[in-house]
């Protein structure tokens, strides 16, 4: 079978400067399931409001991570593209939820350089999923390949926060680390707002609902964010025999002023401190590549807020990005040929 592989990630402005940071948060913040209020709504409080005021402030964030070739998350996707491609005999391209390149790029270039092409296997960096990062880009990819006509069919990896190569991969990039003598490790996860959590319960009464939700059996958790952060970190501080008192875990990068899921990353790294905690390392498993959200928020500004607090040593570690069991356990999930 004729078969290609598509990695698709979150996306970048293409530059930092305002116009093209504004451009980026008017097409993601319009998503309406990353806000998920009717459209006129929705509307008045992006166009009018969040972007405004955010993209500004953002340029700044994105310049003081941008490198010479571009923003980071495109260009680790592209490694990433490159070491799979390195390791596959199938065509590897890629493609972005916001900004580009689009689905709809990668499909046609797949398509012109393999005219017989029969299947695209997707592969969404997001290990977790979410109405705001898995679905809308899984849904946004199969909308353009509708619309494309394309004769081929488009099979997509489910998530895959419980998945044993995927945990391995994680573990081995986190474990080196281990050995700096740190007090505790913080596993920071992408916030979303908990009404998110309740929309995406199947059973209306589960989670956030039922005392330990996250540990009790139930469907909703096949679309539960919370759930699955949670077994990710679960089987990863077992992977890495972490005790319990030495690891915890939060959630970052909230916006407006909707209750989210907590506990807060930046809350708690104000707090650490004051707990004993002076030496902290801090891991980011709902993100596959580095990007803003933790080389800025994470790196940059978490750090500055847990050493300001008290803290002595602070260390950002890094993502899977291009991580040699990483392209491993991906070479494995799309079935491909050597």
């Amino acid at each position: 079978m004729k078969k290609g592989i598509l990695l698709m990630n979150l996306g970048s402005p293409d530059s930092t400067s305002v116009k093209d940071v504004r451009k980026y948060l008017n097409e993601f913040l319009m998503d309406e399931r990353v806000i998920d209020l009717p459209y006129l709504q929705r509307f008045l409080l992006v166009k009018g409001i969040i972007v405004t005021f955010r993209a500004p402030k953002s340029a700044k964030a994105y310049q003081s991570i941008w490198t010479e070739q571009g923003s980071p998350l495109i260009v680790l996707t592209k490694e990433l593209q490159a070491a799979l491609q390195a390791q596959v005999a199938e065509p590897v391209e890629i493609c972005m939820r916001y900004g580009t390149p689009s689905p709809k790029a990668a499909y046609e270039k797949l398509v012109n350089a393999h005219p017989d092409l029969e299947e695209v296997i997707l592969v969404p960096m997001y290990p977790h999923y979410a109405m705001s990062s898995y679905e809308t880009a899984v849904e946004y990819a199969k909308l353009q390949h509708k619309q494309g006509g394309y004769g081929f069919r488009l099979t997509v990896i489910p998530p895959y926060y419980d998945e044993p190569r995927y945990l391995h991969a994680l573990a081995e990039s986190i474990r080196p680390y281990l050995e700096q003598g740190h007090d505790h490790i913080l596993f920071s996860y992408h916030g979303v707002p908990e009404r998110h959590i309740k929309k995406g319960d199947c059973t209306g009464k589960h989670c956030l609902q039922v005392a330990n939700c996250c540990e009790q059996p139930s469907p909703a958790h096949a679309q539960c964010y919370r759930h699955q952060c949670w077994v990710t970190t679960k089987k990863l501080t077992e992977l890495l025999g972490l005790p319990d008192d030495k690891w915890s875990m939060s959630f970052q990068s909230r916006l407006g002023r909707d209750e989210w899921l907590k506990p807060y990353t930046a809350k708690r790294l104000q707090e650490m401190p004051g707990e004993g905690i002076k030496k902290l390392a801090v891991a980011c498993p709902a993100f596959i590549s580095d990007c803003l959200e933790t080389l800025e928020e994470i790196a940059e500004e978490g750090k500055e807020e847990f050493l300001h607090a008290g803290g002595e040593s602070f260390t950002m570690i890094p993502c899977l990005n291009v991580h040699p069991e990483w392209v491993q356990t991906l070479k494995a999930y799309v079935g491909a040929t050597t």
